[in-house]
């Protein structure tokens, strides 16, 4: 499993079982083998789903840890298929099949990633503008996802708790709704100290959730 990922996967799990009060371990062998088959990527997908359909306790995480899987499967086993097969047909059927899979953590994690491989400090402005280029017409689909992020850009200059009450105004129309809380702290607060995931956890507004996402970014984020 690629490094950051496996710091990623590693926390979730751990932050939403504590949260929870359940235990993890045999969940999360039965993920990481997902992970690490040595197979096609719907097979993956497939363990994946397996594991989650037997333990559903962590069924919250299900579409988390898919894009988990997927930037895995870019940074990690990509290299070892064709060169142009991210251009295959079979990679272009694999996206159609998995288009309603996932979440906008996926495009975070890649936003990340050139992050560090640019050696640059991420930060939500960039995120918006530069990675997923809002401002410009033929990425209006983005605009309208990101919309209530975009107009609430000033909160990652303000508190866990001004963010959890603009995440709770949000409707459950709104495509950030679930995320929104743990994605601007983010932004806000990249590196938090353990005092800054107490207050974190104690503004969350579906505490296990919500740690176990803040986790999984400031840890693929390391």
């Amino acid at each position: 499993m690629d490094g950051k990922v496996k710091q990623a996967f590693d926390a979730g799990i751990e932050a939403y079982a504590a949260s929870e009060g359940i235990e993890a371990s045999v969940f999360a062998g039965l993920l990481q083998t997902a992970f690490d088959k040595e197979a096609p990527f719907m097979d993956k997908v497939q363990a994946l789903d397996d594991a989650f359909d037997n333990h559903p306790r962590f069924e919250e995480l299900r579409e988390v840890y898919f894009d988990l899987l997927m930037v895995n499967f870019f940074a990690a086993d990509v290299q070892k298929l064709e060169e142009d097969y991210l251009e295959s047909p079979e990679w272009e059927a694999i996206e159609e099949d998995t288009i309603e899979r996932g979440t906008e953590l996926l495009n975070i994690f890649l936003y990340l990633r050139e992050c560090a491989d640019d050696e640059i400090e991420p930060s939500l402005e960039d995120y918006l503008k530069e990675f997923l280029l809002v401002e410009e017409d033929e990425f209006q689909d983005e605009y309208a996802i990101y919309e209530k992020v975009i107009a609430n850009q000033i909160l990652v200059e303000s508190s866990y708790g001004e963010i959890s009450k603009v995440a709770a105004s949000l409707s459950y129309q709104d495509d950030l709704k679930e995320l929104f809380y743990p994605m601007v702290s983010f932004f806000m607060e990249p590196s938090p100290s353990s005092q800054q995931l107490n207050e974190f956890e104690d503004n969350a507004l579906n505490k296990s959730f919500d740690t176990a996402i803040y986790q999984v970014i400031v840890n693929f984020n390391r």
